[in-house]
């Protein structure tokens, strides 16, 4: 008799033990075991969350050649529960070891098969049957379905329960909007404040700013929100630093002239050649021109602008707005109020304000959760933000018909918008940073692409990498523009390399960069209006401290925009950062290297920002690798 040693391993999730049989089989290239049942006592739930490892001896006749598949079966006696099974390691009588990962839930599932982890391209197995049986079973559970016209496609499921159950979130309260929205707002003590009245003053807005410990940030903003320098900065270094972009020539609709603004170009030049010397920037809310604002209160009407700024570097290096245009008619001139930091104080307060209201491991998890909860009719947004769900919902069908492939990488969407270069806008972090990230994750890509595709015929050999791009690009990105130039077909290594960095930054380092400063720059409501009561001036000298206070954010709303904003702003328990991975995939030992040295780069990054950070009066750490998630999961 030979004997194998099989582990196998139960996940520490909550519920990851059953009490079902589990049966299971080594099959090897000279034959296969019995069908053995495993201890059922060992895989019992337990209240102690921690990895279960169960040893088990299979004895067999004859050696059974090289393991190459696991099978496992669960059977329900009385109750069907379902198993986190992690992975399983087989001992040879030889003593060779080979791991099987597994990472998933079991649970009608009639028969379980684990491949080892070695991952050979499809058209170098020799088990393609097993392969493409996979691949069918996946297919089947993950489906794309349009929620609304012109929307980015999503997984076909109506509600989050219905996910399969790999990718729903493990607590399904980690992503309750409405019940994290009021636990923030509990905790933040804001409930006294709920009834829906306006505020007196500016400095009233202090009852409700609660100041995490330490956070410089946050009391940084609360003490300089108002000075134009701190606003230009926000365009660089703020929750949304993908807007600002270098302006060779002004917009047809925007009314600025050089008489109006020459009081703010401090070196001698006019604004043509302000222009064409690159120190002019542009902020254009284009995207918002015509979407509808929140009407679902009917007692409280909103409004939304669709602004444009005029931002000047000047010789101290400082971004400034020097011109805002609240609204866009359709001749340069006519109807455009051009407000200026010459303006009486309130005039440029309010203009300011109509600009910087907020722009919009689990992704399908979330994604689902925030159609079914947050964006849709009657959903959390309309509580709280003057776009409401509705309004989010036209934004993004329009971001949707200039979405491009080359927007989502990132040195790419640097030179797009004209702001790549360190000399020419310094002081950028989101784009310093974001580059040694993309660097970072584009090497450790490369690493493990070339460990696996010699060549570049492999790349086009893979039918399964192929027909999974081609499936992106024609299904989908199908609501995106002819010419997005999304690949739907991957020629060379280093196509694949783009590709892969692309998805993995845009679901870590951009994500993060956008969100989780959130409740940092938003907690003070007077930077950054959830929505505003009153419509944009259309004329100057109109506008007094009464006036603004009516436009801002009443009582209630603000509360409700606190809790949004800390409830988004927070990260998962157990978060998983980038470059952390506990679940094994991949086994082979040049793989686990290249996973090494990504985490070794990550931390000199990390380090780097660290230093920076300390001598800076407001630090920014939202691409600091030890701060990004793996994935979009709030």
């Amino acid at each position: 008799m030979f004997k194998y040693t099989v582990s196998v391993t139960t996940g520490k999730q909550k519920f990851a033990e059953t009490i079902n049989d589990i049966y299971l089989t080594l099959v090897g290239t000279e034959g296969c075991s019995d069908r053995i049942l495993l201890d059922k006592s060992r895989f019992a739930r337990g209240s102690k969350l921690s990895l279960k490892v169960v040893p088990v001896d299979v004895s067999v006749k004859k050696i059974l050649g090289d393991i190459v598949l696991v099978k496992l079966e669960k059977e329900e006696k009385v109750l069907n529960d379902h198993w986190y099974c992690r992975c399983i390691s087989v001992t040879t009588p030889s003593g060779d070891c080979v791991e099987f990962p597994c990472y998933r839930w079991i649970a009608d599932d009639k028969e379980v098969v684990l491949r080892d982890g070695k991952d050979p391209l499809p058209q170098d197995d020799n088990m393609k049957e097993y392969r493409r049986k996979e691949l069918g079973s996946r297919q089947l559970l993950f489906r794309w379905k349009e929620w609304l016209p012109g929307f980015p496609m999503s997984i076909d499921v109506n509600a989050s329960t219905e996910l399969p159950l790999d990718i729903q979130f493990e607590s399904a309260k980690s992503v309750d909007f409405s019940l994290n929205y009021i636990k923030a707002i509990r905790n933040l003590g804001l409930n006294k404040f709920m009834k829906l009245s306006s505020w007196k003053d500016i400095a009233d807005f202090e009852k409700i700013f609660v100041k995490i410990k330490n956070n410089r940030e946050q009391e940084y903003v609360m003490q300089n929100w108002n000075e134009d320098y701190f606003f230009g900065y926000q365009f660089l270094n703020g929750s949304n630093p993908v807007i600002i972009r270098k302006c060779m020539n002004l917009p047809d609709k925007f009314a600025v002239t050089q008489e109006m603004v020459k009081g703010s170009l401090d070196r001698g030049l006019t604004l043509q050649e302000e222009l064409k010397a690159g120190n002019i920037y542009i902020a254009d809310y284009a995207i918002l021109e015509g979407v509808q604002a929140n009407d679902t209160d009917p007692d409280t009407k909103q409004y939304l602008a669709a602004p444009f700024c005029l931002l000047y570097k000047n010789s101290q290096n400082e971004i400034l707005p020097i011109a805002i245009q609240l609204s866009r008619q359709t001749t340069a001139g006519v109807g455009n109020t051009v407000f200026l930091p010459s303006d009486n104080e309130y005039d440029w307060m309010l203009a300011k304000m109509w600009l910087l209201i907020p722009h919009i491991r689990f992704t399908i998890a979330i994604n689902t959760a925030a159609r079914e909860k947050l964006i849709c009719k009657s959903g959390l947004f309309d509580k709280a933000n003057n776009t409401g769900g509705i309004g989010i919902v036209e934004v993004i069908q329009k971001a949707m018909k200039t979405l491009t492939y080359k927007s989502l990488c990132f040195p790419e969407a640097m030179k797009a918008r004209g702001v790549e270069n360190k000399e020419d806008l310094p002081n950028y972090y989101y784009r310093d940073d974001g580059m040694m990230v993309w660097e970072a994750i584009k090497s450790f890509v490369a690493d493990v692409v070339r460990i696996y595709y010699g060549s570049d015929e492999t790349i086009q050999e893979d039918e399964e990498i192929q027909a999974f791009v081609q499936d992106v690009c024609f299904s989908g990105m199908k609501n995106c523009p002819k010419d997005c130039e999304f690949p739907n077909s991957l020629k060379t290594r280093e196509q694949l390399v783009e590709y892969l960095t692309v998805v993995i930054f845009t679901a870590s380092a951009q994500h993060a960069a956008v969100n989780f400063g959130q409740y940092d720059w938003f907690a003070w409501i007077p930077n950054c209006p959830s929505t505003m009561r009153k419509p944009p001036p259309t004329q100057k000298g109109q506008v007094d401290m009464k006036y603004i206070m009516e436009s801002l954010p009443d009582r209630g709303r603000s509360c409700w925009h606190l809790g949004a904003v800390w409830a988004l702003s927070q990260f998962q328990d157990e978060e998983l950062f980038l470059g952390v991975y506990p679940d094994v995939h991949f086994t082979e030992q040049p793989v686990k290297e290249a996973t090494k040295t990504f985490r070794k780069k990550l931390v000199e990054v990390t380090n780097i920002i660290k230093t920076r950070n300390e001598k800076l009066k407001v630090p920014y750490w939202y691409l600091s690798p030890d701060r990004i998630p793996n994935s979009v999961a709030i």
